[in-house]
């Protein structure tokens, strides 16, 4: 069953993430950018989990970091 945060709670969790998980934001990014080629939002936030160990929000917000700034990316 799929979560929908508010815009606020999504950067509060980000917020959050450097202190629960010892590396940054951009970090994450990097991490998700340089994974496996997954195609799907909950394949990406699946990855994250099972190989950084991290909390099943706290995958979801990077991940929908990951997609917004790729969005805007492709905007520009």
């Amino acid at each position: 069953m799929s979560q929908v945060f508010s815009e606020e709670t999504h950067r509060n969790m980000l917020a959050r993430i450097p202190h629960c998980t010892g590396r940054e934001i951009s970090d994450w990014l990097r991490a998700v950018e340089d994974g496996p080629s997954l195609f799907r939002f909950e394949e990406k936030v699946s990855w994250l989990r099972h190989e950084h160990d991290l909390a099943y929000g706290h995958a979801k917000a990077i991940v929908h970091e990951y997609d917004l700034r790729r969005a805007a990316r492709k905007l520009l």
